[in-house]
């Protein structure tokens, strides 16, 4: 294997043995970027200089002997959402093309410390609200895994989704507010982690939804996920929510071992929306089949009533909240705003008084009942969105599909972890273990088995056509 190839945690080791260095890493890399991304249309910036100056000092700090972490001179790319200070972030928004950031996200300040090599600022739907991946004003990331036709990457983190897919980056950092890590993973043939809100610092951070956002690593393998956990899982003074939270090694939920015994939710196939396609659906099934032969007790479920509609008050929350964040220039028709974005944030105008502050009180009461529902299981299995990715020119902005199967998780305050489960036609299905709130061991554990007995995570885009 080449070193665009390798995981995360396959650079660590090559570094930790000396087999390469982090220079050899990044050139490789930001050789790639140059060819495909043209193309790809992942990166809103790269940074060459800093790249490469970074990695150099991560080699010289390697060869003095002295111990360093296993993320030290590894690779990452970043959601340009997350700000660095004196540099460009949108946002996602052509509005923002210019606008400097006066502070750095926790998530860059953590991923840093811990040695990382930035190698640029991702492409994202505008103010990170949309499922399908579009950006008519900054444009859309192309899927790698069809060079005809132009097909959605998923979103909001749709360039992170791309980058990762096609070998640019090893891993990048996404945000998941109704779905927006777990979809592009979905879309792109991915591993993704959904966290319990107040697990990683949002300080610095440009918000969706203070309510429901959170940030989230989207990689190639489960290890990959662990370990950029456990270095963003920790308290950030500036974000009280974090501060609660039990402090974990989550590396150790993907060491050998067996999952029997642990329970799985398979919700009943009749809740299922009518729009499912028809591999999704076989996908699914299939990953149920080979967790019953790892020896996870699968148990059809039927969940509640609501659950399948939790997409709507979701839906209401985060435009309610999109639109107090952006309501100085939302309504201008001047600034330069998609318009499916600024419809979406609009539609909050429609809400009722009281009826935000009527959400968030059912919110609390159905995440006390489904505590209770959840008690007797370990995880959820789902499909993680009801179709593959569509042409682009085909997408409803107004289409509930993308984010249906994946705000419910959102609203009841649980993580969740995408993981590839096949494909349909060439391109990448995904399923999604949904678990309680702050089980991402749970997660990982179960991902990992199911990585290990399929490798469906090993399959790769060809470009040969981009001359890579």
């Amino acid at each position: 294997m080449q070193l665009h190839d390798l995981t995360l945690t396959d650079l660590a080791a090559g570094l930790a043995a000396r087999k390469f260095s982090s220079r050899e890493i990044v050139d490789g890399l930001l050789g790639r970027i140059a060819k495909a991304d043209g193309k790809l249309h992942a990166f809103v910036e790269v940074y060459e200089k800093e790249a490469r100056a970074l990695a150099d000092a991560a080699d010289a700090a390697r060869a003095s002997g002295f111990p360093l972490g296993r993320l030290h001179g590894l690779p990452i790319a970043y959601k340009d959402l997350c700000d660095i200070a004196g540099c460009i972030g949108t946002g996602g928004s052509k509005m923002f093309d210019r606008r400097v950031a006066a502070e750095t996200a926790n998530t860059v300040e953590r991923l840093t410390a811990a040695g990382m090599v930035p190698l640029g600022k991702l492409h994202m739907v505008e103010f990170a609200f949309g499922g399908w991946g579009t950006n008519p004003l900054m444009g859309a990331p192309w899927n790698p895994w069809d060079l005809q036709a132009h097909r959605v990457p998923g979103g909001s983190s749709s360039g992170t989704g791309v980058a990762v897919a096609a070998r640019l980056a090893p891993a990048g950092i996404g945000s998941d507010t109704g779905g927006s890590v777990r979809i592009p993973c979905a879309f792109n043939g991915l591993v993704g982690l959904k966290v319990t809100f107040g697990r990683i610092g949002l300080s610095g951070t440009m918000l969706l939804s203070w309510t429901l956002d959170s940030i989230g690593p989207m990689a190639r393998s489960v290890e990959d996920c662990a370990l950029l956990l456990n270095a963003l899982a920790v308290p950030d003074p500036r974000d009280p929510t974090t501060l609660g939270q039990p402090l974990e090694d989550f590396t150790q939920a993907t060491k050998p071992g067996s999952v029997k015994g642990m329970r799985l939710a398979l919700p009943d196939p009749s809740q299922l929306p009518g729009f499912m396609h028809a591999d999704v659906t076989r996908a699914w099934q299939a990953a149920a089949r080979t967790f019953e032969s790892l020896g996870v007790v699968v148990e059809t479920a039927r969940l509640p009533d609501w659950y399948f509609d939790l997409s709507r008050p979701a839906g209401i929350i985060i435009a309610s909240e999109a639109y107090a964040l952006h309501r100085d220039y939302i309504e201008d028709m001047s600034k330069a705003i998609g318009p499916g974005v600024r419809s979406r944030a609009q539609a909050a105008k429609t809400v009722q008084a009281g009826a935000y502050a009527e959400e968030i009180r059912l919110m609390a009461e159905r995440r006390r009942f489904f505590t209770d529902w959840f008690a007797g299981y370990d995880a959820i299995l789902m499909p993680t969105v009801a179709v593959p990715a569509i042409p682009l020119a085909e997408v409803d902005e107004a289409s509930p599909i993308p984010g249906y199967l994946t705000r419910p998780a959102n609203y009841l305050g649980l993580c969740g972890l995408a993981v590839p489960s096949g494909q349909s036609g060439g391109l990448p299905l995904g399923i999604q273990i949904i678990g309680k709130p702050f089980a991402e061991r749970d997660v990982l554990k179960l991902g990992k088995a199911f990585q290990d007995a399929t490798g469906v995570h090993r399959r790769a885009p060809d470009l040969s056509m981009l001359g890579l």
